[in-house]
């Protein structure tokens, strides 16, 4: 992505550059291993067009990082590298098959008097080598959900099976890769959930037992509010990447509807004394439609064994959305669909309304909000919950920050040095802003803080940041 900075007048101004994808490829170093046979352990290469010898040279080069790190500390492959214009990530999520980023570094383009070129200055400092380490096992977490492990596709139909998969996932996937909205979100890959009161939690609760009772091919369930997570029946790890596919993929695809909100004569079926807004995000887009396809994403989940596949349904009324996931050898009929949409569009609609109200009252009650004097992220590691007041929107392909580039950088610079130790430990910087940035690391929890005081002193800062700690703990 291109930036015009307004540094300088008019016909003479700086063009900067943001972090963009070079390359990204997975290869197998166990295939091809005879001379002239090297292009077979290549088995996806982005972009297509790159010449042969030039994807093989590309793959060589990384094989041999690879191996040569490894004489150093065998148990720990090479994971990033560092050159004055790109940044490579190596990622090895199977035995023996690597995925690897390259990454072009942010770069300033300066323009120069008497017709010279512009002088180019990367600034190589700026990519945080956690964060897109983080993107990276993000595309494999993606792939993996849809279509399984590598090997699985190994074992179903060979080399060629898998050639095909990861063709058709990455020519689309990698495309809504958006480098520029990295950040310490990434890293976490957590999920925000939506506060509630019991008695709204309950009647959830008692929906989804409900609906499971009386659709009984449902073996999973998550419900989510204004894409935050409500609850889930699925495993942690399973339940984080589903969220991140919701969440920055799927619901953002069908939002339009959903912005003329709870008036909206989209469908307002009645269903005894129940308004219906209920309707499909996946699978048939009309129920009435007599050419209507009864055919789901498929998805894999984590199992005590292995792994299971699973038709995923994402059912939506207002802001509210339910997910069923329901085992992959059973054919989903017309008669299943209508009976799912009879039943759960009234009564997901009911309780959007009712949780709608519930906050709002909550809200009331609380007062205005007054603008606070500092901005977090918070993360707690066991539950995978995360808060940010920093980020207004982060979808995959936008993201709005209420601070500084310069402050999120130093964010990231914080958690690469968490990163580094197991230990409980606490960094406070003064930016050149004036801001106070905080990290604080304790009990599997992370909070990240910055302060708009600018003639506060340590002991004040420290004593925000523990009053804030406390707020944290109690509210997660």
């Amino acid at each position: 992505m291109l930036m015009i900075s307004p540094r300088m007048a008019s016909g003479m101004q700086e063009k900067q550059y943001t972090p963009s994808l070079l390359n990204f490829f997975v290869y197998n170093p166990t295939f091809g291993q005879k001379e002239g046979e090297e292009e077979k352990k290549i088995l996806f290469y982005h972009p297509s067009d790159v010449e042969k010898n030039e994807k093989i040279r590309n793959v060589g080069l990384c094989e041999a990082i690879v191996q040569f790190t490894r004489t150093f500390c065998p148990t720990k492959p090479a994971k990033s590298l560092h050159t004055q214009k790109n940044r490579q990530f190596f990622f090895e999520p199977e035995d023996n098959f690597w995925i690897v980023m390259v990454v072009r570094n942010p770069m300033i383009e300066k323009p120069n008097k008497d017709g010279k070129p512009p002088t180019v200055e990367y600034q190589e400092e700026e990519i945080i080598d956690t964060v897109y380490g983080a993107v990276v096992k993000q595309c494999y977490s993606m792939y993996k959900l849809f279509n399984g492990t590598f090997g699985r596709q190994m074992e179903a139909g060979g080399v060629e099976l898998l050639i095909q998969k990861l063709e058709k996932f990455f020519y689309r996937y990698l495309q809504t890769l958006h480098l520029q909205s990295c950040d310490l979100l990434d890293v976490f890959g957590g999920i925000s959930f939506f506060p509630l009161d019991k008695m709204t939690y309950l009647k959830i609760q008692s929906f989804v037992n409900r609906v499971e009772e009386s659709l009984s091919l449902i073996k999973y369930t998550a419900f989510l509010y204004n894409d935050q997570l409500i609850w889930s029946g699925l495993e942690q790890d399973d339940m984080r990447i589903l969220y991140k596919y919701l969440t920055t993929s799927l619901f953002p695809r069908h939002s339009e509807p959903e912005l003329a909100g709870r008036d909206s004569p989209l469908r307002p079926e009645v269903a005894g004394n129940l308004l219906h807004y209920g309707r499909f995000l996946t699978g048939p887009t009309n129920l009435k439609d007599p050419e209507a396809k009864f055919r789901f994403p498929k998805i894999f989940v984590s199992t005590e064994d292995g792994y299971e596949e699973l038709h995923l349904i994402v059912y939506k009324a207002m802001s509210a959305a339910a997910c069923f996931m329901i085992s992959a050898s059973v054919e989903l009929t017309r008669d299943f669909c209508e009976q799912l949409d009879g039943l759960v569009g009234p009564q997901l609609t009911l309780l959007a309304s009712d949780i709608c109200e519930q906050f709002t009252v909550n809200r009331r009650i609380s007062g205005p909000e007054k603008e606070p004097q500092f901005k977090f992220i918070y993360f707690n590691h066991m539950n995978l919950a995360e808060k940010s007041t920093i980020h207004m929107r982060k979808t995959a392909s936008v993201c709005l920050t209420s601070v500084h580039p310069d402050l999120m950088k130093i964010l990231g610079d914080i958690n690469c040095d968490f990163a580094r130790v197991d230990e409980d430990e606490e960094i406070i910087v003064k930016a050149m802003t004036d801001y106070w940035v905080v990290g604080k690391k304790s009990d599997q929890r992370e909070l990240y803080v910055i302060l708009n005081q600018k003639n506060a002193n340590l002991i004040e800062v420290n004593e925000e940041v523990k009053r804030l700690c406390g707020i944290m703990t109690a509210s997660a």
